[in-house]
């Protein structure tokens, strides 16, 4: 049994979600941050990507997040998805991101505009330059290349495939071994800028690894395990944080490849990131909100005619089906879409992007609901993602 979709007016009856951008908890959609404190104490503005995306970009927005800096947001185009905007090239030739703007002067390099704040604001745990923390950086990075050669290389013999599989594994061991130190379950006694810089390539890792070689970073290592689970315990984190299906889909353009074994494990991996169940998957473990259907449906309700418009299904027909959607995420329903809008939910369910549309369990909601509907009509797949470029996700359309 099915039923009719609900009006737009109906929906909007069904939410009643509403986030404080400004003084709230951490979240994507902020412009300006100032944490209950006047704006005249901003000395910051930070310019990173509209996608969230950017790894090095997370890492100083969570160090500015964690020290309650008031700060302002710029959002720029990063060149896999949309062309840099002109503005940005003058301000920084070399288009790179991120960027801070400290007492008006123009800082770039996430480590240098980390070693910038940490003179400005003071350390966050110990400094960038502590003994301890430079050991850390150092093992960070090594690991960041063991991840890359395993990742981003393809290999024409197996025996080229398991060594570099070991080779990860074994930094692997002594991360583990760094994390274990302490009773602690971050890498140092308390929460560090150590945490901070190991979190936007660890949460990368688990990601693309799970999906790409059938490795669960994170369900075989009990003490990254801990860290994780630590980690989720900040709001500061949850709101900076990714999912796996964002994180698969936006990496390859941005690291060049990413390549996959072919073994079993990885096939179920994939299937279950691409298509669901997406609530099985080890990318997040506290306890979902009670309020995140009525968030998905807040955000589509906000973006809806440009959600619309960007999708290739006629319109009149997209609209029905999304209502339908929307219809089941509220009411668990079944609400069966008008023929030939599948693959217009399809497209919609693959271009969610966590934070920057919503949070995480905001997405495998409305993921979920999309990929439901979708089914009662037909069980067609669309065809893989785009790889060299994400073009499909221009921020034009939604600016």
């Amino acid at each position: 049994m099915t039923i009719t979709p609900l009006t737009w007016q109906e929906l909007e009856k069904l939410t009643d979600y509403h986030l404080d951008t400004v003084n709230g908890l951490t979240n994507s959609q902020a412009l300006l941050r100032l944490f209950n404190q006047s704006e005249e104490n901003i000395r910051v503005t930070l310019y990173r990507d509209y996608h969230a995306w950017c790894p090095y970009c997370q890492k100083v927005w969570l160090w500015l997040e964690e020290k309650q800096i008031p700060y302002r947001i710029k959002k720029v185009t990063m060149f896999c998805y949309g062309q840099k905007e002109s503005w940005y090239k003058e301000k920084v030739p070399s288009g790179m991101l991120p960027a801070i703007e400290l007492d008006g002067r123009i800082i770039t390099e996430s480590d240098d505009i980390l070693l910038a704040l940490e003179n400005a604001f003071g350390v966050l745990g110990l400094g960038m330059q502590h003994p301890q923390v430079m050991a850390l950086r150092k093992l960070e990075r090594l690991l960041f290349r063991a991840w890359c050669s395993w990742l981003c290389y393809p290999t024409m013999f197996k025996i080229q495939e398991e060594n570099n599989r070991k080779q990860f594994l074994e930094v692997v061991k002594q991360v583990e071994a760094a994390l274990s130190v302490t009773d602690s379950p971050y890498f140092l006694e308390v929460f560090s800028i150590v945490d901070v810089i190991f979190t936007p390539y660890v949460e990368r890792m688990s990601a693309s690894l799970y999906y790409y070689k059938g490795y669960s970073l994170r369900e075989e290592n009990p003490y990254f395990s801990r860290w994780f689970d630590a980690m989720e315990t900040r709001t500061t984190y949850r709101g900076t944080q990714s999912d796996f299906h964002t994180h698969v889909h936006d990496l390859p353009p941005q690291m060049g490849g990413c390549y996959e074994n072919g073994t079993e494990k990885a096939r179920i991996n994939q299937k279950l990131v691409d298509e669901g169940d997406w609530f099985s998957l080890p990318d997040v473990s506290y306890p979902e909100p009670k309020n995140s259907r009525q968030e998905a449906l807040y955000r589509v309700l906000k973006h809806r005619h440009n959600i619309i418009k960007v999708n290739p299904t006629d319109n009149q027909l997209f609209d029905e089906a999304l209502r339908c959607a929307l219809t089941n995420l509220m009411t668990e329903e079944n609400c069966l879409p008008p023929s030939n809008s599948a693959m217009g939910l399809r497209y919609l369910r693959d271009r969610i992007s966590i934070p920057r549309d919503m949070s995480i369990y905001a997405g495998k909601r409305l993921r979920t609901a999309l990929e439901h509907t979708a089914s009662l009509q037909s069980n067609v797949q669309p065809e893989s993602l785009p790889i060299r470029h994400r073009r499909d996700q221009n921020p034009i359309n939604f600016t």
